[in-house]
């Protein structure tokens, strides 16, 4: 049997149009529990991601065709090498990029699964908001 939580708007409208205010709204209680966990894979990417330094080096992976050495993302993010050795860590751990150590410098590229889950990601979230 599958559980159905019902939900109000109340005597406010829902930003997507009126129709959404019009009448009960039902979530399926089986798949959300109202609980976000922060070590589900989805929220530590977007977590990640949600950083204005992390995102500049995230987009300076995308644009190159090559591995970029640690040392040369403090002339795009204009933040200092500890700074930056943080933010790939937390990028690292949310398994956007991957490392390669040559000689005393390691070396970034974006992970190879990371087009795929950005793009899952995308498509679970579609349809949320309409789009003009």
């Amino acid at each position: 049997m599958q559980r159905r939580l019902r939900v109000r708007w109340g005597h406010h409208l829902h930003p997507a149009g009126p129709e959404w205010g019009s009448g009960p709204c039902y979530i399926d209680a089986n798949q959300y529990n109202g609980r976000m966990k922060a070590s589900e894979p989805d929220v530590q990417l977007l977590q990640a991601l949600a950083d204005p330094v992390r995102l500049a080096i995230v987009r300076q992976l995308g644009a190159c065709a090559t591995s970029v050495c640690a040392c040369d993302f403090t002339s795009c993010c204009d933040v200092s090498q500890p700074t930056v050795s943080h933010h790939l860590k937390v990028l690292r751990e949310a398994g956007v990029v991957t490392t390669q150590r040559r000689g005393t410098y390691i070396y970034y590229d974006l992970a190879p699964d990371f087009p795929g889950r950005w793009a899952a990601l995308g498509a679970s979230l579609a349809g949320l908001v309409p789009v003009a």
